[in-house]
């Protein structure tokens, strides 16, 4: 906490309290910035907010539109988020990154906020609280979930081995909301099933327990090359502990190198499917 200063407007306090807080905050981070610091901001959250704003504009006796919203409330959030810039080493070489969050109704995306924001924002991470329930965490949705920087921040290694996740989470999800409503699965389908639970299942991540990008490149590389798929399911994270431990005892060279260079050469790789082939013994005698 001896960098982070809170803003708080609380749900007891006036709606005007509620409005000005965000630009509060949002002007104690541009100082920062100015002052040639890396600032994140977060606004926890915009939808209530936004519901303040409404408040007033109609205690003004502004016409309602949408969602009794008025009809500037896009602007309200695009003013406040188009304030997070990268300042120029001219400029002092500052910058201020805005993390907003919006509150969904039932799921639904489609709502007038969410969607304002989502336009402004480059991209966002949907959670949805019935994969949160069911122990997958961090309950991120990749089917509504959208980076719109995409690959350029990622390394060559990850670029080259993440690909596929994406798809065959969205077939995964489709194929399993279908088989509930079939008990007689083709061999196909029953592979595509099961690959779909492993890749799910290596990324659930504990609480404060943050993964260095080359252990994520040796364990998506492993699931996206379908080493896993005769790994039983409740042994997969079991797996993924070993096998970092295995790499960092008998091939200390795999990860030095995905971390220094960001690329997986082809000597690299072969030793890492030599790793995975020898720790996956263990676990399918």
């Amino acid at each position: 906490m001896d960098y982070t200063t809170i803003v708080a407007a609380t749900a007891s306090e006036l709606a005007p309290l509620q409005y000005i807080a965000p630009y509060s905050g949002c002007a104690i981070g541009e100082e920062w910035m100015e002052s040639g610091e890396d600032v994140l901001i977060i606004y926890d959250d915009l939808t209530k907010h936004a519901a303040a704003y409404r408040t007033l504009s109609l205690l003004l006796k502004r016409p309602p539109g949408r969602e009794a919203f008025p009809g500037d409330v896009f602007y309200l959030h695009s003013r406040l988020l188009e304030r997070a810039a990268r300042l120029s080493d001219k400029l002092g070489g500052g910058s201020l990154t805005a993390l907003p969050i919006i509150e969904t109704q039932a799921g639904d995306v489609s709502a007038y906020i969410p969607t304002n924001v989502i336009s402004i924002t480059d991209g966002q991470i949907y959670l949805e609280t019935e994969m949160f329930n069911s122990g997958f965490r961090p309950a991120v949705n990749a089917g509504l979930s959208v980076s719109r920087v995409g690959g350029a921040a990622q390394i060559k290694a990850m670029k080259k081995i993440a690909g596929p996740i994406r798809i065959e989470l969205a077939q995964f999800r489709e194929l399993a909301a279908f088989s509930q409503f079939s008990s007689d699965l083709d061999p196909e389908t029953k592979a595509q099933l099961a690959q779909g639970e492993r890749i799910r299942e290596i990324l659930k991540q504990d609480q404060y327990n943050p993964m260095p990008v080359e252990n994520e490149v040796m364990i998506i590389y492993a699931a996206t090359k379908k080493y896993l798929i005769d790994i039983e399911l409740d042994q997969i994270l079991e797996f993924e502990k070993e096998l970092f431990e295995y790499v960092d005892t008998k091939y200390p060279e795999i990860p030095e190198a995905i971390r220094t260079s960001g690329e997986m050469s082809a000597e690299i790789e072969e030793k890492l499917v030599k790793a995975i082939e020898e720790i996956k013994e263990e676990f399918t005698k």
